[in-house]
């Protein structure tokens, strides 16, 4: 089991400090295997987030209904979605009433993608949990929130 003390050679002034360098430490820690595993598929890990975003809305979205969905607030996001239109992934869909109005569509190559990712890549990052303990750590966070 993971201690963080040892971790980072570091002593706390208090719980609520050591709580909240935890919580840095391990989304940083999360980050690194996220972007290590998606590498394999040539996309980030906001990437990945778009394209589930766009597979769950079954319609074309705006970019900023898009922004709003994601996990992490990317100011890039326009970027990311250049990156992943470049790799026909997805796709931009003008309005021809608007031009100023774009929306976003998942291409059949994109839900290819997704589809060829497994679905409890995840799985591992929390296999040191039950149930009970990982619902508790999410109602915990809820409550920092």
């Amino acid at each position: 089991m993971g201690d963080l003390a040892k971790d980072i050679n570091s002593k706390f002034e208090n719980n609520r400090v050591k709580a909240l360098l935890n919580i840095i430490y391990t989304a940083n820690w999360i980050s690194s295997i996220q972007n290590e595993f998606f590498k394999g598929f040539g996309i980030s890990p906001q990437q990945y987030n778009i394209l589930r975003i766009l597979r769950g809305a079954e319609e074309p979205l705006k970019v900023q209904t898009i922004k709003d969905r994601m996990l992490e607030r990317s100011p890039n996001a326009t970027r990311l979605m250049d990156k992943l239109c470049a790799k026909n992934y997805i796709e931009r869909l003008t309005s021809e009433r608007d031009r100023r109005v774009v929306k976003i569509i998942i291409t059949n190559e994109g839900k290819e993608l997704l589809d060829s990712i497994p679905k409890n890549f995840n799985r591992d990052l929390l296999k040191n949990l039950n149930e009970e303990e990982a619902s508790q750590l999410s109602d915990l966070l809820d409550k920092m929130r």
